[in-house]
């Protein structure tokens, strides 16, 4: 709802709009709801989903009124840094367009951290929520920073497209915030302790190809045998364990793959895709 509201008033019908690919498909699906005109740029996963600035420069034009992409990237966790967000942010200021820029999965880099996009300048716009990080998809807790005109704006179409949320879930959000600490310290333990589950399985793998990350929730493997959409429907079919898809990210040959949940689970579920591997493999 975030995205969609800061989608919602940054463009108007028929405008143009960067969106990084691959990307969060509701990013893409709100911009054309929305009836945006839709530019790509690339995100390989040849350089580690890396923004490749020169690549996204030529896809700027004078109609170009907003640049979306996702900090850590939905669905790898790689990092843009905000140098690289400085010059994002020249572009866009150039043609007089915004950077939306979601940062629900740097929460997730805790104490590591670099500072919120809004601060490089008013051309940013930020969505972030408790889901990710913190774990409390429950809450439907989520924040916009904007500048102050386009953040009154943005007001205006939350009273028009959201309902009032349980006010016992407002008051179970506030609670959540006064002990962020302690719900990051348990998110990081997990999420810490899974990565490194994660690195020794793919290690002792010679049929998938990772980028490595150091901060995040997600990965997001290419599988050099099969395809993704095989690989899930066996997980889920004969070993009771999910993984998304890639094509929900355009991209067949992937997987993303949730590292935030009990350790125990997380390796149990790392086995049976091992497992449902090697059987695609024979």
């Amino acid at each position: 709802m975030a995205n969609h509201l800061a989608i919602a008033a940054l463009i108007e019908h028929g405008d143009e709009v960067l969106i990084e690919q691959p990307t969060y498909d509701p990013l893409l699906a709100t911009a054309r709801y929305l009836g945006a005109k839709i530019r790509r740029f690339p995100r390989p996963f040849e350089i580690e989903f890396k923004i490749d600035i020169d690549a996204l420069e030529k896809q700027i034009t004078p109609r170009t009124r907003l640049i979306v992409i996702t900090n850590l990237h939905n669905p790898s966790s790689a990092l843009v840094d905000n140098e690289m967000l400085r010059r994002i942010g020249e572009l866009a200021r150039g043609v007089g367009a915004r950077v939306l820029v979601d940062e629900v999965y740097l929460e997730a880099m805790f104490e590591n951290a670099p500072p919120s996009a809004i601060s490089l300048g008013p051309e940013f716009v930020v969505t972030s929520s408790l889901t990710k990080g913190y774990g409390l998809s429950g809450l439907r807790c989520g924040w916009i920073f904007a500048e102050p005109k386009l953040a009154e704006k943005i007001h205006w179409l939350d009273d028009i497209f959201a309902a009032s949320a349980p006010h016992v879930m407002e008051q179970l959000s506030v609670v959540a915030i006064t002990q962020l600490p302690k719900i990051a310290a348990r998110a990081k333990s997990m999420s810490d302790t899974n990565r490194q589950t994660f690195k020794k399985f793919f290690q002792a793998r010679d049929d998938v190809d990772v980028v490595p990350t150091k901060f995040g929730t997600t990965s997001f493997p290419r599988l050099r045998n099969t395809n993704g959409d095989k690989l899930c429907a066996l997980l889920l079919e004969k070993y009771e364990t999910a993984a998304v898809p890639g094509r929900f990210f355009e991209s067949p040959q992937h997987i993303r793959i949730g590292m935030c949940c009990d350790p125990k689970n997380f390796s149990a579920g790392i086995d049976r895709l091992g497992q449902a591997l090697d059987e695609l493999r024979r």
